[in-house]
C-alpha cells in the first residue's frame, strides 16, 4: 500500500522482526541501524550547539519539568541554555535512558532534560541558544503567536460570508465544554484526538483548556465560568482545588485508561443528543354520523376498519385525503361505557381535545408516538 518493499521480500528497506516483550532481536535491530547508518555514510557535527526533538514531556512532582529528548545533532551539556516551543529553561541535569545521571549527550542520544519552566509539548525542536536574553524572546514570541491561534480558534470565525454560512451550520451545534489535565504530553494529545472524533454535526467536545501536571485551582475557576466538566487523566486534584470543586459543585473525574475517558464522554455525549421521535400507527377509523351532546359537544360516532384505536393516544383528522387537525382523543365510548380500546369492525362513540370540526366520511387516524435516545 505505502510501495514499502522489505529486503527479505527483494526490496530495499532493511526489515528486522523484533519483540520488546520476549526481547528477541533487539541487538541485531540496532546492529542493522549502526550499519545502515555507515552505509548511508549518516555524519552529523557533534561539536555544534545542541539541537533535538522532544519525545515526551511531563511535569513531575519532585523534578518539576521534565521533558525526554532525543539529540539529533550538537551536544547537549549542563548548564546549557535551551529553548523548545514555548518554553525555556537552564540544563539542570541529564538523565541518561538507564537511569544514570550524565553529563553531556551526543547526537542520537535520548536524554531526560531537567530545567525547563514548563513543560513543552510532545514534538516541540529543541535548541541550545547563546544567552537568556535570546531565549526569552524566542519563548515570548512563540507563546505570544500560541494565544493569538488559540484567540483566533475561539472567537470562531468572523469574515466572509461562506465563514458566516458554516457559522450558521455549527450554531445549532450543542457543546460539552471540558477541562483536560493528563500526566504526560503524550497521553494528552492521544486523549484529544481522541475526544476530536467523537464530534458530529449536532453535538461536539469543547476542550477549554489541556495542560500537562495535576488539577489546580484555577482550572476548577475556568470550569466555574463555563459549567464545564474537568478531566483528570493520571493525575489529581490538589488540596484547594478539591475543595474549590465541591464548594462550586464542579465535577472532576479521574481516570487511568484512555477508552474509559473516551466512552464516559461519549454517554455524557450522547444526552446532548436530541432524541427522536418515532411514529407508531395504531389504526383507522370512519365516521358514521356526528352527535351534538349538551356540556360535551360534539362527538363522532364512528367504526373502526382498521388496528385499533386507544384513549389518550395522537389522533388526525383526515378529510378528502388532507389532514385537518392533529391532536389528543379526549373520550373513547363503547355505548356508554368509557373505554380504553377499540379494536377494528367494532363501533365507538370519540371526541378530540379542543377541536369539534368533524363531518361524516371524515377518516380518524390514530397513532403513538415514542421517543427515542440516540447515542453517538
Amino acid at each position: 500500500q505505502h510501495e514499502v518493499q522489505v529486503e527479505s521480500m527483494g526490496g530495499q528497506v532493511v526489515d528486522v522482526e523484533v519483540s520488546a516483550k520476549n526481547k528477541t532481536n533487539l541487538d541485531k535491530l540496532l546492529e542493522m541501524i549502526a550499519l545502515q547508518a555507515e552505509l548511508l555514510d549518516l555524519k552529523t557535527n557533534a561539536s555544534r550547539p545542541a539541537e533535538g526533538t522532544v519525545i515526551e514531556a511531563k511535569l513531575d512532582r519532585g523534578r518539576g519539568p521534565v521533558a525526554t529528548v532525543l539529540v539529533q545533532r550538537g551536544t547537549l551539556r549542563i548548564g546549557d541554555i535551551i529553548v523548545a516551543g514555548a518554553e525555556m529553561g537552564r540544563v539542570r541535569a541529564l538523565i541518561s535512558d538507564q537511569g544514570e545521571t550524565v553529563d553531556e549527550a551526543g547526537p542520537s542520544v535520548p536524554v531526560e532534560v531537567l530545567g525547563f519552566n514548563g513543560p513543552p509539548e510532545a514534538g516541540d525542536r529543541l535548541a541550545v541558544v547563546e544567552n537568556e536574553a535570546r531565549a526569552r524572546q524566542v519563548t515570548s514570541y512563540r507563546a505570544h503567536q500560541k494565544r493569538e491561534n488559540a484567540a483566533a480558534s475561539a472567537s470562531g470565525m468572523r469574515g466572509s460570508l461562506e465563514q458566516m454560512m458554516s457559522q450558521l451550520k455549527t450554531a445549532g451545534r450543542k457543546d460539552f465544554p471540558l477541562i483536560i489535565k493528563a500526566d504526560v504530553q503524550g497521553s494528552l494529545e492521544a486523549i484529544l484526538g481522541s475526544l476530536e472524533k467523537l464530534g458530529t454535526e449536532e453535538v461536539a467536545a469543547r476542550i477549554l483548556h489541556a495542560g500537562v501536571g495535576g488539577i489546580s485551582e484555577s482550572d476548577v475557576t475556568l470550569a466555574e465560568g463555563f459549567n464545564a466538566a474537568i478531566i483528570g487523566f493520571s493525575v489529581r486534584a490538589n488540596k484547594e482545588a478539591a475543595a474549590a470543586a465541591k464548594r462550586n459543585g464542579i465535577e472532576i473525574r479521574y481516570y487511568n485508561i484512555i477508552y474509559d475517558l473516551v466512552d464516559d464522554v461519549k454517554k455524557a455525549m450522547s444526552g446532548l443528543l436530541a432524541p427522536t421521535l418515532r411514529e407508531t400507527m395504531l389504526g383507522n377509523a370512519e365516521i358514521l354520523e356526528v352527535f351534538n351532546i349538551s356540556k360535551v359537544g360534539k362527538v363522532a360516532g364512528c367504526r373502526v376498519t382498521d388496528g385499533s384505536v386507544e384513549r389518550g393516544a395522537h389522533v388526525r383528522l383526515i378529510r378528502d385525503n388532507v389532514v385537518v387537525h392533529e391532536g389528543k382523543l379526549s373520550t373513547l365510548k363503547r355505548f356508554k361505557d368509557e373505554v380504553k380500546e377499540v379494536q377494528s369492525g367494532q363501533e365507538c362513540g370519540m371526541a378530540f381535545e379542543n377541536y369539534h370540526d368533524m363531518r361524516v366520511g371524515d377518516v380518524i387516524e390514530c397513532y403513538r408516538v415514542e421517543t427515542i435516545q440516540r447515542s453517538l
